[in-house]
């Protein structure tokens, strides 16, 4: 398996802090985000890794990671030219993933979990996706809303009024070799980006979506202000316990 971490868009919700400089790149408490993600592949056993950004910064990220020796990764760049989505950017790991299956971790999604017991199960599973939710009480509609029966998920809502659970989508997926065909037969959504909850929904429909339910604390840090000093906190309090 092989691994991808999105590390693009603009963080609007982030300036100033973001008009010099990518999201991702900001400090969590030690390090930089991007490294947490990196950590979370290498935990994982995955060896190859691909970070897709945008333009602007790629330069940096280039001069702080380099080849991901420092991370027992093998690391290549992509880059995403303009924001249409993460299923888009998903799709741009089309050539390094070469059908193989894929790890996919949003940049700014900070957690501790080890996903190694998760990416062995998957390698086994000879077709379908993976999502992981967790359960986050009255905050879920602030995410995709993941709706499981029986083990499978049957339904992924984007941000609903009315949720059919209290487990929201968190920005870590698996996926098999089939997610870029799916990928090419999307249609943009009114935002005009190819989303990840439709591209999940695919595999809603044909009944080979799993969730996994991540049991340690998870932070989506590139949402606000709030989140990012809450990962902060977390990750500090987590070093200082150590």
């Amino acid at each position: 398996m092989k691994g991808v971490i999105l590390a693009g868009g603009n963080a609007t919700r982030l300036r100033p802090l973001t008009w010099v400089t990518n999201k991702h790149l900001l400090p969590i408490y030690d390090k930089p985000m991007i490294f947490y993600p990196l950590e979370a592949m290498a935990r994982a056993g995955i060896k190859d890794v691909l970070v897709i950004t945008g333009p602007s910064h790629s330069g940096s990220f280039i001069n702080l990671l380099k080849s991901g020796k420092d991370f027992n990764l093998r690391l290549s760049y992509e880059i995403q030219e303009e924001a249409g989505g993460i299923a888009q950017a998903i799709n741009l790991a089309c050539d390094f993933s070469d059908n193989d299956k894929i790890l996919v971790i949003l940049g700014d999604n900070i957690f501790t979990q080890s996903l190694k017991p998760d990416v062995d199960e998957f390698e086994k599973i000879a077709k379908g996706a993976v999502v992981y939710g967790k359960h986050m009480a009255t905050e879920s509609k602030q995410y995709g809303v993941i709706e499981v029966k029986d083990g499978k998920v049957v339904s992924i809502e984007e941000k609903p009024q009315k949720p059919k659970s209290d487990i929201g989508q968190t920005g870590i997926y698996m996926y098999d070799g089939r997610v870029f065909d799916f990928i090419k037969k999307q249609n943009p959504s009114t935002r005009g980006e190819l989303e990840v909850t439709d591209l999940n929904n695919k595999y809603v429909e044909e009944g080979t979506m799993i969730c996994k339910i991540l049991t340690s604390w998870w932070v989506d840090a590139g949402t606000s202000f709030d989140e990012l000093l809450r990962a902060n906190v977390l990750v500090a309090k987590e070093i200082k316990k150590e």
